[in-house]
Protein backbone atom coordinates (compact mmCIF):
# COMPACT_ATOMS: atom_id res chain seq x y z
CA UNK A 1 0.00 0.00 0.00
CA UNK A 2 1.42 3.43 -0.99
CA UNK A 3 1.08 6.58 0.83
CA UNK A 4 -0.67 9.18 -1.94
CA UNK A 5 -0.87 12.75 -1.30
CA UNK A 6 -4.12 13.75 -0.30
CA UNK A 7 -5.43 17.43 -0.65
CA UNK A 8 -8.22 18.31 1.42
CA UNK A 9 -9.98 21.46 0.32
CA UNK A 10 -11.58 24.40 2.89
CA UNK A 11 -14.22 26.96 1.72
CA UNK A 12 -15.24 29.22 3.22
CA UNK A 13 -16.69 32.98 3.75
CA UNK A 14 -16.74 35.06 6.87
CA UNK A 15 -17.26 32.36 9.12
CA UNK A 16 -13.86 32.32 11.00
CA UNK A 17 -15.31 30.69 14.31
CA UNK A 18 -16.12 27.00 11.71
CA UNK A 19 -13.29 27.46 10.07
CA UNK A 20 -11.02 27.32 13.30
CA UNK A 21 -12.87 24.06 14.24
CA UNK A 22 -12.75 22.73 10.72
CA UNK A 23 -8.45 23.26 10.84
CA UNK A 24 -8.58 21.54 14.13
CA UNK A 25 -10.35 18.43 12.38
CA UNK A 26 -7.54 18.44 9.72
CA UNK A 27 -4.93 18.98 11.57
CA UNK A 28 -6.21 16.13 14.54
CA UNK A 29 -6.18 13.36 11.28
CA UNK A 30 -3.78 10.66 11.37
CA UNK A 31 -2.37 10.29 7.99
CA UNK A 32 1.06 12.10 7.45
CA UNK A 33 0.57 12.65 4.02
CA UNK A 34 -1.83 15.36 3.74
CA UNK A 35 -1.88 18.86 2.10
CA UNK A 36 -4.48 21.53 2.72
CA UNK A 37 -6.19 24.18 1.51
CA UNK A 38 -7.71 27.32 2.52
CA UNK A 39 -10.39 29.21 -0.11
CA UNK A 40 -11.60 32.29 1.74
CA UNK A 41 -13.91 34.55 -0.77
CA UNK A 42 -12.53 37.94 0.63
CA UNK A 43 -13.81 37.85 4.48
CA UNK A 44 -13.80 40.71 7.11
CA UNK A 45 -14.27 39.30 10.48
CA UNK A 46 -10.68 37.96 10.71
CA UNK A 47 -10.75 34.77 8.69
CA UNK A 48 -6.82 36.16 7.14
CA UNK A 49 -5.88 35.86 11.03
CA UNK A 50 -6.88 32.32 11.58
CA UNK A 51 -5.56 30.98 8.50
CA UNK A 52 -2.48 32.96 9.07
CA UNK A 53 -2.45 30.92 12.29
CA UNK A 54 -3.06 27.99 10.51
CA UNK A 55 0.44 28.20 8.59
CA UNK A 56 2.31 27.96 11.64
CA UNK A 57 0.76 24.15 12.39
CA UNK A 58 0.87 23.24 8.53
CA UNK A 59 4.20 25.12 7.08
CA UNK A 60 4.70 24.03 3.96
CA UNK A 61 1.19 21.69 3.70
CA UNK A 62 -0.93 24.36 3.56
CA UNK A 63 -2.25 26.42 0.46
CA UNK A 64 -4.52 29.28 0.80
CA UNK A 65 -6.22 32.20 -0.64
CA UNK A 66 -8.59 34.84 -0.06
CA UNK A 67 -10.41 36.77 -2.85
CA UNK A 68 -13.99 37.01 -4.10
CA UNK A 69 -15.46 34.18 -5.71
CA UNK A 70 -19.24 33.42 -7.45
CA UNK A 71 -20.36 30.83 -4.38
CA UNK A 72 -19.27 27.72 -3.00
CA UNK A 73 -18.76 26.37 -5.91
CA UNK A 74 -16.75 28.33 -7.49
CA UNK A 75 -14.90 28.18 -4.50
CA UNK A 76 -14.24 24.40 -4.12
CA UNK A 77 -13.22 24.65 -8.03
CA UNK A 78 -10.23 26.58 -6.94
CA UNK A 79 -9.60 24.52 -4.31
CA UNK A 80 -9.84 21.19 -6.32
CA UNK A 81 -7.31 22.82 -9.12
CA UNK A 82 -4.65 24.46 -6.46
CA UNK A 83 -4.45 20.88 -4.80
CA UNK A 84 -1.12 18.29 -5.82
CA UNK A 85 -2.53 15.51 -4.51
CA UNK A 86 -3.29 12.62 -5.78
CA UNK A 87 -6.73 12.02 -4.14
CA UNK A 88 -8.96 14.99 -3.50
CA UNK A 89 -11.86 16.02 -1.12
CA UNK A 90 -13.31 18.89 1.19
CA UNK A 91 -14.02 19.21 4.81
CA UNK A 92 -16.35 21.61 6.14
CA UNK A 93 -17.68 19.78 9.60
CA UNK A 94 -16.46 16.72 11.29
CA UNK A 95 -14.31 13.62 10.64
CA UNK A 96 -16.16 11.05 12.58
CA UNK A 97 -12.86 9.87 14.24
CA UNK A 98 -8.65 10.89 13.25
CA UNK A 99 -8.28 7.52 11.20
CA UNK A 100 -10.92 8.65 8.78
CA UNK A 101 -8.18 9.68 5.75
CA UNK A 102 -6.27 6.66 6.72
CA UNK A 103 -9.17 4.24 6.11
CA UNK A 104 -9.93 6.45 2.94
CA UNK A 105 -6.81 6.21 1.15
CA UNK A 106 -6.40 2.13 2.86
CA UNK A 107 -9.59 0.98 0.83
CA UNK A 108 -8.84 2.82 -2.75
CA UNK A 109 -5.35 1.74 -2.52
CA UNK A 110 -6.78 -1.99 -1.25
CA UNK A 111 -9.35 -2.20 -4.22
CA UNK A 112 -7.99 0.09 -6.70
CA UNK A 113 -10.85 2.04 -7.32
CA UNK A 114 -11.36 5.79 -8.41
CA UNK A 115 -12.46 7.02 -5.24
CA UNK A 116 -14.50 6.08 -1.78
CA UNK A 117 -17.45 7.25 0.12
CA UNK A 118 -19.48 6.36 3.71
CA UNK A 119 -21.94 7.02 5.95
CA UNK A 120 -22.75 10.33 7.55
CA UNK A 121 -24.49 12.12 9.98
CA UNK A 122 -26.48 14.95 10.43
CA UNK A 123 -26.07 16.78 13.71
CA UNK A 124 -28.15 19.33 15.48
CA UNK A 125 -25.48 20.06 18.33
CA UNK A 126 -24.90 16.25 19.74
CA UNK A 127 -28.05 15.60 18.17
CA UNK A 128 -28.31 12.64 15.23
CA UNK A 129 -31.52 14.50 12.73
CA UNK A 130 -30.28 12.09 10.18
CA UNK A 131 -28.27 9.70 9.16
CA UNK A 132 -27.15 9.28 5.67
CA UNK A 133 -26.81 5.30 4.87
CA UNK A 134 -27.33 4.05 1.47
CA UNK A 135 -24.33 1.69 0.49
CA UNK A 136 -24.14 1.08 -2.94
CA UNK A 137 -26.77 1.27 -5.57
CA UNK A 138 -28.17 2.91 -8.78
CA UNK A 139 -28.52 6.50 -9.46
CA UNK A 140 -31.82 5.85 -11.31
CA UNK A 141 -33.37 4.58 -7.84
CA UNK A 142 -32.68 7.63 -6.10
CA UNK A 143 -29.25 6.23 -4.45
CA UNK A 144 -26.45 8.92 -4.34
CA UNK A 145 -22.94 8.70 -2.46
CA UNK A 146 -23.17 11.28 0.95
CA UNK A 147 -21.12 14.08 -0.81
CA UNK A 148 -19.13 15.30 2.14
CA UNK A 149 -17.55 11.33 2.77
CA UNK A 150 -16.54 11.80 -1.08
CA UNK A 151 -12.63 11.72 -2.09
CA UNK A 152 -11.87 11.27 -5.74
CA UNK A 153 -8.44 10.70 -7.38
CA UNK A 154 -7.41 13.79 -9.06
CA UNK A 155 -7.66 11.97 -12.77
CA UNK A 156 -12.10 11.86 -12.22
CA UNK A 157 -11.67 15.46 -11.87
CA UNK A 158 -9.47 16.22 -14.84
CA UNK A 159 -11.11 13.50 -16.97
CA UNK A 160 -15.04 14.62 -16.20
CA UNK A 161 -14.59 18.36 -15.26
CA UNK A 162 -15.27 20.34 -11.95
CA UNK A 163 -18.89 21.71 -10.34
CA UNK A 164 -21.10 23.55 -12.39
CA UNK A 165 -21.25 26.93 -11.14
CA UNK A 166 -24.64 27.90 -12.58
CA UNK A 167 -25.92 25.64 -9.84
CA UNK A 168 -26.86 26.95 -6.55
CA UNK A 169 -27.38 24.31 -4.79
CA UNK A 170 -27.35 21.25 -5.94
CA UNK A 171 -23.83 21.13 -8.51
CA UNK A 172 -22.22 18.20 -5.91
CA UNK A 173 -25.35 16.28 -7.07
CA UNK A 174 -25.02 17.21 -11.11
CA UNK A 175 -21.36 16.38 -10.63
CA UNK A 176 -22.01 13.14 -9.28
CA UNK A 177 -24.63 12.21 -11.50
CA UNK A 178 -22.12 13.31 -14.43
CA UNK A 179 -19.16 10.72 -13.06
CA UNK A 180 -21.48 7.73 -11.85
CA UNK A 181 -24.20 7.62 -14.69
CA UNK A 182 -21.99 5.14 -17.06
CA UNK A 183 -20.48 3.44 -14.28
CA UNK A 184 -17.19 4.73 -15.77
CA UNK A 185 -16.06 5.55 -12.33
CA UNK A 186 -15.88 3.09 -9.51
CA UNK A 187 -16.35 3.75 -5.68
CA UNK A 188 -15.49 1.67 -2.97
CA UNK A 189 -17.67 1.97 -0.27
CA UNK A 190 -16.98 2.28 3.65
CA UNK A 191 -19.94 0.93 5.70
CA UNK A 192 -19.81 3.50 8.50
CA UNK A 193 -20.47 6.80 9.57
CA UNK A 194 -16.97 9.30 8.23
CA UNK A 195 -18.91 12.23 8.36
CA UNK A 196 -21.03 14.69 11.25
CA UNK A 197 -21.87 17.30 9.28
CA UNK A 198 -23.83 19.89 10.75
CA UNK A 199 -27.57 20.26 10.22
CA UNK A 200 -28.55 23.26 8.24
CA UNK A 201 -26.74 23.59 5.23
CA UNK A 202 -27.27 25.26 1.87
CA UNK A 203 -29.51 22.81 0.76
CA UNK A 204 -30.96 21.61 3.63
CA UNK A 205 -31.44 24.62 5.87
CA UNK A 206 -35.46 25.04 5.11
CA UNK A 207 -38.46 23.43 3.09
CA UNK A 208 -37.73 25.98 0.69
CA UNK A 209 -33.99 25.78 0.34
CA UNK A 210 -34.73 21.98 0.12
CA UNK A 211 -37.39 22.24 -2.70
CA UNK A 212 -35.32 24.53 -4.66
CA UNK A 213 -32.29 21.82 -4.68
CA UNK A 214 -34.65 19.10 -5.62
CA UNK A 215 -35.35 21.37 -8.49
CA UNK A 216 -32.23 21.62 -9.60
CA UNK A 217 -31.92 18.01 -9.24
CA UNK A 218 -34.11 17.29 -11.60
CA UNK A 219 -32.28 19.84 -14.20
CA UNK A 220 -29.28 17.63 -12.91
CA UNK A 221 -30.75 14.11 -13.98
CA UNK A 222 -32.27 15.23 -17.40
CA UNK A 223 -29.03 17.34 -18.24
CA UNK A 224 -26.87 13.73 -17.75
CA UNK A 225 -29.70 11.99 -19.94
CA UNK A 226 -31.85 10.34 -17.46
CA UNK A 227 -34.94 10.19 -19.29
CA UNK A 228 -37.60 9.06 -16.43
CA UNK A 229 -36.28 12.18 -14.29
CA UNK A 230 -39.13 12.30 -11.85
CA UNK A 231 -39.17 8.93 -10.83
CA UNK A 232 -36.28 9.08 -9.84
CA UNK A 233 -36.80 12.65 -7.89
CA UNK A 234 -39.53 10.53 -5.84
CA UNK A 235 -36.78 7.59 -5.31
CA UNK A 236 -34.86 10.12 -4.11
CA UNK A 237 -37.10 11.70 -1.67
CA UNK A 238 -38.05 8.35 0.00
CA UNK A 239 -34.57 7.67 0.67
CA UNK A 240 -34.49 11.02 2.43
CA UNK A 241 -37.34 10.67 4.21
CA UNK A 242 -36.21 7.16 5.71
CA UNK A 243 -32.84 8.43 6.56
CA UNK A 244 -34.77 10.25 9.36
CA UNK A 245 -36.16 7.26 10.88
CA UNK A 246 -32.90 7.02 13.20
CA UNK A 247 -32.86 10.64 14.09
CA UNK A 248 -33.52 10.27 18.05
CA UNK A 249 -30.47 8.38 18.55
CA UNK A 250 -27.26 11.06 19.35
CA UNK A 251 -23.76 10.59 19.15
CA UNK A 252 -22.97 8.33 22.15
CA UNK A 253 -24.93 5.69 20.66
CA UNK A 254 -22.16 4.34 18.88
Amino acid sequence: MGNPKVSIVTATYNDRENLKKVIHQVQSQDYENIEYIIVDGGSTDGTLEVIQDAEAIFGERLKWISEPDRGIYDALNKGLRMGTGEILGGCFDEFASPDVITKMVGRIEQEGTDGVHGDLYYMDGDRIVRWWHQGQGKIRFGWMPAHPTLYLRREVYERFGYYKTDYRISADYEFMIRILKDKKVKLSYIPEVLIHMSHGGTSTNSLGAYLAGMKEGHRALKENGFKLACFTDFCRTLRVLAQFVKRSYNKQSY
